[in-house]
């Protein structure tokens, strides 16, 4: 008996991700909301939503976004409806699981009311750390497109140590970047002295900012105050990494005319046939290895 994996919506990295679900054996690949996709999966279903059987699914993979706060799917390759409601997710077989990029609380809730296992991936280590590569090189990217200068002996602060802080930090540097790294933690402070790098305490970071051309934040909370903002010279740019909305005082880097820009989902914009192997890479490893004694 073949399991059934359904794919429901997802951006251009999803197209990657099917095309290596392709190799997982004794797999039936169920694509739904990209009906409007030009190009076609051999072998694959199309189905529309309502006509997915729950009972019959051993996985789902939902958009990176995964669902809004009343289970709604944005699907780019559809203009689909699309909800997962409370009643549809009971309906799984108890032994299925759920993949979706990030997790609110209304699909955690959800998921834990009907028993179904709920797998955030951007929340995994592995992802996170190989998502850094390809978030790295965008944010490059973006820095050569909205600047004058060359990285090269620009003076670049990264704020947040985490596994895209220190990726972005080394790839900077290792373009000639004058870089410093701005952050809470005193042991990570001295990971970044031990690196070559300047390491800035986060409530120095005012004083920091004065000779600042590039300010590039990670920390999803409000860190980009109206006091770092002030510091920065005219010339300066913030690129601000962190998920939705940010850790910049977007309106304040406005009024003093420095151009911030709230760069998100650089793996899928940038590479998303990395992104989407990436993706695939640990759905597999999950799916083959830690769910082992249902998948064989």
């Amino acid at each position: 008996m073949k399991h059934k994996i359904a794919v429901i919506g997802g951006d251009a990295r999803y197209l990657e991700l099917i095309r290596q679900l392709q190799e997982l054996p004794g797999t039936d690949i169920i694509l739904v909301g990209f009906d409007k996709l030009e190009q076609g999966f051999t072998g694959m279903k199309q189905m529309d939503f309502t006509e997915l059987e729950q009972d019959q699914l051993d996985a789902v993979i939902l958009p990176i976004t995964g669902t809004d706060t009343e289970g709604n799917v944005d699907t780019v390759f559809s203009d689909q409806h699309i909800q997962l409601t409370e009643d549809w997710m009971k309906d799984l077989k108890k032994d299925a699981v759920i993949f979706s990029g990030i997790v609110n609380d209304y699909l955690r809730n959800a998921a834990e009311l009907a028993g179904i296992s709920l797998i955030p991936l951007l929340e995994r280590d592995d992802v996170a750390i190989y998502n850094s590569i390809p978030t790295a090189e965008g944010t490059i990217m973006m820095a050569i497109e909205h600047t004058d200068y060359t990285i090269h002996s620009s003076r670049v602060v990264v704020v947040g140590f985490g596994r895209v802080g220190q990726t972005v930090a080394n790839k900077f540097a290792a373009l000639g970047a004058e870089v410093s790294v701005s952050t809470k933690s005193s042991k990570d402070l001295a990971r970044i002295s031990e690196m070559g790098l300047k390491a800035v305490p986060l409530d120095n970071l005012k004083e920091t900012a004065e000779n600042c051309d590039l300010l590039i934040n990670t920390i999803p909370a409000p860190v980009i105050t109206r006091e770092s903002i002030q510091h920065l010279p005219p010339h300066a740019l913030i690129l601000d990494l962190a998920s939705k909305p940010g850790g910049t005082d977007f309106d304040y880097a406005k009024q003093r005319g420095i151009q911030a820009i709230l760069a998100r989902s650089l793996p899928g914009i940038v590479a998303p046939k990395t992104a989407g192997k990436i993706l695939a890479d640990v759905i597999k490893q999950i799916l083959l290895e830690e769910r082992r004694s249902i998948w064989n």
